[in-house]
């Protein structure tokens, strides 16, 4: 199947955007696992390995590879700091978000003991919890869970009802990786900002789908993460400086300690990813950025969303509470067939059992595993409706 022309509702030509793809010139498999990781389109791929040629080098050196190295890094910085809607100086890069939230989060809670409180939540993405959990074992911090509602969606009261004066960090998703549910970050920021404690945003999911202003969201540090939006494996943060520069980070001592991004950075940087990250913005830029994307991605959901057949059980919250990822089951068939069957049609998506939301394990209700569709920009109308085909297929099959 080729993909051809513009959506009529959105003016959104997928057909141009699938050709800037390798992995989808043909048009003939359909991704619905960008939750897992996207696609990436060449543009970046060719920023990568032009750097791979044109710029092995390093920091520091009076020739031309280390002056384009330099370039880079401060490209990717700017290019970074204006996709999550703050200053390039406060961006800090790892090797993914994982080790970058355990890097950060020692950092930060360098004194830290007996008594201090850290938050998590159900829907965290292990990420954002086993980092703390770790903590709780090496310095005798305590670790609470916040719970959901029924239908999957962030218990404000019981946040609340959790904070207490000894609350430090408050670590939260923007968005559930396993179903996709939204959490209001900005009203989650506020209350622990009341509370005296730093808020910690886990944007991994949020940032594919939405554009991000984190200065008008008044978080202390949020993290994403490039693979997730048609970039390389990486991770990157965002700091706030005022809370960020009282740290002491652990790091080689001759290495820089300005800015405040770089002295949290620790060794050498991978300059072709930087490369790849800052072609990846330019490529989400050149298709009117974030805002654009979320508005298509939004019809599609409710495309799909409108065409799911009888039979299929979603999890979680209505349409309009989640980001484009539905975790659900067709009645009668297992995950893991439903998977196979679709990968024989050339249908992509994931089957797992809390996909890392372990806080999750013992609310979800399903006794084994789901599957999980992921929407992004690159996927058609006419992807969506051979999907709802396909499960209604399966769902008469049982």
């Amino acid at each position: 199947m080729r993909l051809m022309g513009v959506d009529a509702r959105s003016g959104f030509d997928v057909a141009a955007v699938q050709a800037r793809f390798a992995s989808l010139r043909d048009g003939d498999f359909a991704f619905f696992d960008a939750p897992g990781g996207s696609q990436v389109p060449d543009e970046v791929g060719e920023a990568m390995v032009r750097t791979l040629r044109e710029a092995s080098g390093n920091l520091g050196a009076p020739y031309a590879t280390s002056r384009r190295v330099e370039e880079i890094l401060a490209e990717a910085k700017a290019a970074a700091g204006r996709f999550l809607g703050g200053a390039g100086d406060d961006i800090v890069f790892g090797a993914n978000m994982t080790s970058l939230n355990f890097v950060l989060s020692r950092t930060a809670t360098r004194g830290f003991g007996p008594g201090d409180e850290v938050l998590v939540t159900r829907l965290d993405h292990d990420g954002n919890v086993a980092p703390w959990l770790e903590l709780a074992e090496d310095l005798g911090i305590t670790v609470k869970l916040v719970g959901v509602t029924d239908d999957y969606r962030l218990d404000y009261e019981d946040l609340e009802r959790k904070l207490s004066d000894r609350t430090r960090i408050v670590a939260f998703p923007w968005a559930s990786n396993a179903m996709g549910t939204r959490v209001d970050a900005a009203r989650v920021c506020r209350v622990a900002r009341e509370a005296g404690a730093l808020s910690w945003v886990d944007a991994v999911h949020y940032a594919a789908h939405e554009p991000i202003d984190v200065a008008a969201l008044g978080a202390d540090v949020l993290l994403c993460s490039p693979y997730k939006f048609c970039g390389p494996h990486m991770g990157m943060a965002h700091l706030r400086a005022e809370v960020a520069e009282r740290w002491r980070p652990y790091k080689v001592r001759p290495t820089s300690m300005s800015p405040l991004g770089r002295r949290l950075e620790t060794g050498t940087p991978p300059y072709e990813l930087l490369a790849g990250l800052s072609a990846t913005i330019a490529y989400l830029d050149s298709l009117g950025g974030m805002a654009v994307l979320a508005a298509y991605e939004r019809e599609l959901a409710r495309r799909l969303w409108d065409r799911l057949p009888d039979g299929v059980t979603v999890y979680g919250p209505e349409l309009e509470h989640r980001v484009p990822t539905f975790l659900l089951n067709v009645d009668g068939v297992p995950a893991r067939e439903v998977a196979e069957r679709l990968a024989a049609q050339r249908i992509g998506v994931w089957h797992h059992s809390h996909y890392y939301s372990v806080g999750l394990s013992d609310r979800l209700p399903y006794p084994d595993e789901a599957v999980r569709l992921g929407l992004i920009h690159y996927n058609a109308p006419a992807e969506i409706d051979r999907l709802a085909t396909a499960l209604g297929e399966l769902a008469k099959s049982r």
